[in-house]
């Protein structure tokens, strides 16, 4: 199993808050290192099948991580990975077990980069909002897909609290076509992109080659 890095030069990792149009107004932008990446596309999925298998691996034992370092009766923490770049949303009592729950996940084999997004709860207090949240998901699913000018399948959605999260290997083009397909969706209160972005070059370098066209026949009676 060939490491994602072999092939393609850096890619920018950004992670941007983008407010939604409907409630609040500006962007706030962060930029977090770079990333290498390579091979190519697994059907529709822009990462290899090594790094869909090393995502997997990364969310069970980094939920098993932070259920170690948090207050299980008065937190939630969710671990989101794609191709390695890690997303933690929810909610915690401290800052102490915030840090600590980042910090688990870090230490995991084959993570590249951490993006805490979780929010300090009161006592006691969890965040009603996991059906309308799965609801915004289903909605921004939907309206990628019905979009037709973007890949809805390089896109990886999470919703927190009516923030949606959205994450991929994507051209500037397709990040900036969805985030805003995404605030555009009633009840989204802010969209947060942790995107690898590529140039179109390097996004054609992660489509499969096209498989040759047999020859024509031109036999002659």
């Amino acid at each position: 199993m060939k490491r994602l890095s072999n092939h393609l030069s850096s890619l920018s990792i950004v992670v941007a808050a983008v407010v939604a149009a409907s409630s609040l107004s500006g962007c706030a932008a962060l930029f977090i290192g770079g990333a290498m990446v390579g091979g190519t596309l697994v059907a529709t999925d822009r990462r290899t099948s090594g790094a869909q298998l090393e995502d997997q691996s990364i969310e069970l034992k980094g939920g098993k991580r932070v259920a170690e370092v948090t207050d299980q009766q008065k937190s939630r923490v969710s671990v989101t990975s794609y191709n390695r770049m890690v997303l933690l949303t929810g909610e915690v009592q401290t800052d102490t077990e915030k840090a600590a729950a980042e910090q688990a996940v870090t230490q995991l084999e084959n993570v590249r980069t951490v993006v805490n997004e979780v929010t300090l709860a009161g006592n006691n207090t969890f965040s009603r909002s996991g059906a309308s949240d799965a609801l915004l998901t289903s909605k921004v699913k939907a309206t990628l897909i019905d979009a037709r000018d973007v890949m809805a399948n390089a896109f990886k959605v999470v919703t927190e609290r009516g923030t949606v999260y959205l994450m991929g290997i994507v051209t500037q083009r397709e990040a900036d076509r969805a985030t805003d397909l995404a605030r555009s969706i009633s009840g989204v209160q802010k969209v947060v992109r942790v995107f690898e972005i590529v140039s179109e070059d390097e996004l054609a370098r992660l489509r499969p080659a096209e498989p040759p066209k047999p020859a024509s026949s031109s036999n002659k009676p």
